[in-house]
């Protein structure tokens, strides 16, 4: 008995259990927020702009998990919204001269209408072959944004140009810092609201479908219905980091949304973790900055540097950066 009681953990010999590590909420929300305002008083604005796409992107990438990580259906065509969201976006400043800040809730509307219109005889299909449809919207938009009959709106191949917004009110904020703020914080709002909904019991139902379709239908679910107002949610948030992007960007242009946008935000959900709120925002951080660590690595072929940087980050992390986040408490109870 002796033996055996000095073999106990510390804990129990001194007839204490102590409790497992516990962070307040509160706390990780404090240094979260100072993470995110830090960049605005240390970085350069090229850097800030960097961080601002990579915010946008992580925009678009949770749009695609909805639809994808937590509904079970494969798309491969939100580059199509993100491009339809830019181009309002683009066409309300310019041609319409309206505020930039009208722009995005018109941009998300238009993009949910064009979600749900699409959505509807496409998820009658499923599987490869909704995204083979997906796939294909995406590879049709760029050529229709070049049609001339809508050339005076879209300005053809030679794109529109926008002009940043000055910050309101006095603030001492330069225009990239600005938008850096209103980005983040328009993200911080969606991934909020993304949280709750998937928390409430539509994104039970939603995870169901997902889980086995047939048993959701038996429990009197309307999968229909149901698949496409995620698909229209999804588009509406793709839409939204869509029209922050051409504001961001100062410019639009068919080509620069071929279909390797959206095989971009595809990758995004799968190193950030499918299925995972927080997932997106490392996906927007390994598509804004990999490509760049590539070039500097090889300027003759990046694209072979990041097809290794992909190749070895998936191997590594096969559940995506949310998967090591799942894990940690565990390996770290181990430790």
């Amino acid at each position: 008995m002796a033996s055996q009681f000095s073999e106990a953990p510390p804990s129990l010999r001194s007839g204490v259990v102590r409790p497992g590590f516990r962070v307040d909420p509160r706390l990780l929300w404090a240094i979260g927020i100072a993470l995110l305002l830090l960049p605005l008083f240390t970085a350069e604005s090229y850097r800030l702009f960097q961080l601002t796409l990579a915010a946008i992107y992580a925009i678009a990438i949770l749009g695609l998990n909805l639809v994808t990580g937590y509904n079970g259906q494969i798309s491969l065509g939100h580059g199509a919204f993100y491009a339809v969201g830019a181009y309002v976006a683009a066409i309300m400043l310019d041609k319409l001269s309206l505020p930039w800040w009208s722009t995005l809730p018109a941009a998300a509307v238009i993009c949910g209408i064009v979600g749900w219109g699409i959505g509807r005889p496409a998820l009658r299909l499923g599987g490869l072959y909704l995204a083979l449809t997906t796939f294909s919207l995406a590879v049709a938009v760029p050529q229709i944004l070049k049609y001339k009959g809508i050339e005076d709106w879209t300005g053809g191949v030679q794109g529109v140009l926008v002009t940043k917004p000055d910050a309101p009110f006095g603030l001492p904020l330069d225009v990239d810092q600005f938008l850096y703020l209103v980005t983040v914080g328009i993200a911080l709002g969606v991934f909020v609201l993304a949280r709750n909904l998937m928390a409430s019991r539509i994104g039970r139902a939603m995870m169901a479908i997902r889980d086995h379709a047939l048993a959701a239908e038996a429990m009197g679910m309307d999968i229909a219905n149901l698949k496409t107002a995620t698909f229209a949610v999804s588009a509406m948030i793709t839409g939204l980091a869509g029209a922050l992007s051409a504001i961001a960007v100062e410019f639009v242009s068919p080509d620069s949304f071929q279909a390797t946008l959206s095989i971009t935000l595809f990758v995004g959900m799968v190193v950030g973790g499918v299925a995972s709120i927080i997932g997106p925002i490392f996906g927007g951080l390994f598509v804004v900055f990999v490509p760049n660590l590539a070039e500097e690595i090889s300027k003759s072929a990046p694209g072979v540097i990041y097809g290794c940087i992909l190749i070895a980050f998936l191997f590594v992390l096969p559940g995506g950066v949310a998967g090591l986040l799942r894990r940690l408490p565990a390996l770290l109870r181990r430790r």
